[in-house]
């Protein structure tokens, strides 16, 4: 554990509003951490296992990306991609499906509906075997939509992040599946931080890009992944650095969040890309 990084996260989240906790993961494990560990709402961090599991599901052959899901014209790939043109939280239509990113929970919800009623058994049994299980992930469960579900401890958030960095259980092609850019230079919001063209995202996850305001930092790279939830929790991870980040916490994302994380996130890529600090096991 390196001690400057974790007083450095110490000292940011002093500035946060009520209860949190950090953690930074570099290829060999956590390298720094702060805060108060327990049970937190992950919010729409909950997406990430969501669409790991469900293209899971598709790379065995259970279910089929391109098969129709959702609205007519939709399918599968589309839904985890938020451009089906659902609603956030209804069946209504807002848009034809692939012309626009729409930030849909719905979305997310009736994927992982359909890998339910294929495999037979509920969405959080298949979603336990096939990530949280084999990530020792014990800490955490799924309470309600496997959109915003997730209430777990940042310990656990970061075994998630730590193998999206370095894959070591999971299958790297599913890692790069749900990463990719899938159906590119669609425009559309980007939930508390306005429009974005591009707003791309993979299967599940946020892309950054060159997306400007962002909650990730200014000088991240562009292939920076991952996702905030409205619980104040989040998960990015920026390939090229060699480093991931975690949080969790109390306070609801709003106007604090949007500052006092891109100032983290630089400040993390200041102290730990440049060392290639070696980290310990989540």
């Amino acid at each position: 554990m390196d001690t400057h990084l974790s007083s450095v996260l110490a000292a940011e989240l002093a500035t946060w509003p009520g209860r949190a906790a950090i953690a930074v993961v570099a290829p060999g494990g956590v390298v720094g951490r702060a805060g108060v560990d327990e049970a937190y709402r992950w919010a729409s961090v909950t997406k990430v296992l969501t669409a790991l599991t469900v293209v899971h599901a598709a790379r065995t052959g259970m279910l089929d990306l391109d098969e129709p899901a959702g609205p007519k014209g939709s399918t599968l790939r589309i839904l985890l991609a938020h451009a089906s043109g659902l609603s956030m939280d209804e069946d209504r239509v807002l848009a034809p499906p692939g012309t626009r990113r729409i930030y849909s929970n719905r979305g997310i919800e009736l994927a992982a509906e359909l890998l339910e009623a294929r495999a037979g058994q509920p969405f959080a049994t298949v979603l336990s075997a096939t990530v949280l299980d084999p990530l020792g992930m014990g800490g955490c469960h799924l309470e309600g939509s496997p959109a915003h579900g997730m209430v777990g401890p940042v310990g656990d958030l970061a075994r998630l992040a730590s193998e999206l960095l370095a894959p070591r259980v999971l299958d790297p092609g599913l890692v790069a599946a749900v990463t990719s850019p899938t159906l590119p230079a669609l425009g559309g919001v980007l939930p508390g931080f306005g429009g974005q063209r591009p707003n791309d995202w993979g299967l599940g996850i946020e892309l950054r890009g060159h997306k400007h305001p962002h909650w990730t930092a200014p000088e991240a790279s562009p292939t920076t992944f991952g996702h905030f939830g409205q619980s104040g929790a989040f998960l990015w991870v920026d390939p090229v650095a060699g480093v991931a980040c975690v949080a969790a916490g109390a306070e609801p994302f709003g106007p604090w969040a949007a500052e006092a994380w891109p100032r983290l996130a630089s400040r993390v890529l200041d102290a730990v890309a440049p060392s290639g600090i070696a980290g310990v096991a989540p």
